[in-house]
């Protein structure tokens, strides 16, 4: 944390930091795309409006802690979120900034992210959901250290698209 109160994560080669309203411009740089729109709950598309409204949601929302995934904790490569009620991640590179190490991104924010659950907000069990045929999540989760949850998929249904989930956890490590 920062003296006033603002979470920064720095680990692995990235500096994890709250979105502000100088972020506006990007967010819809990163979220509106096809992938993001089809993988995940956000508006499609993420236009101005949607920008603003999660903003606002993302910089207000206490129970969940909305970070900004970058490498030189100022300009956002994607984001990772961590919703304390579910005990879940989530996270999103931005389409830029894939295909130059995506994987290894993702990797590393999910690792920081995991390591703070655990750690800073006492989570003994933090939770992925993650569709079945996203092989590249999945990929990155074994890396991390989650395996599938011994739980049956989970049926959504978002923006007219019905799918699966399955959960992936990543448990405390034992002291």
């Amino acid at each position: 944390m920062t003296a006033d109160g603002t979470a920064v994560i720095s680990a692995h080669g990235l500096r994890l930091r709250k979105w502000t309203p100088e972020d506006l411009p990007v967010l819809r740089d990163l979220f509106d795309d096809p992938d993001v729109a089809y993988r995940t709950p956000l508006a499609a598309p993420f236009d101005a409006a949607a920008a603003r409204a999660y903003l606002d949601g993302a910089i207000g929302a206490p129970r969940r802690l909305h970070l900004a995934i970058t490498t030189d904790g100022r300009t956002a490569l994607g984001e990772v979120l961590l919703n304390r009620d579910l005990r879940s991640i989530g996270y999103v590179v931005g389409a830029a900034h894939r295909g130059r190490g995506l994987a290894v991104r993702a990797l590393r924010a999910l690792r920081a992210m995991t390591e703070y659950a655990h750690r800073a907000e006492g989570m003994d069990r933090v939770l992925l959901e993650i569709e079945p045929d996203n092989a590249a999540s999945a990929a990155v989760a074994r890396s991390a250290g989650y395996r599938r949850a011994e739980v049956g998929p989970e049926t959504v249904t978002d923006k007219g698209r019905t799918y699966e989930l399955l959960t992936w956890e990543h448990l405390a490590p034992a002291d």
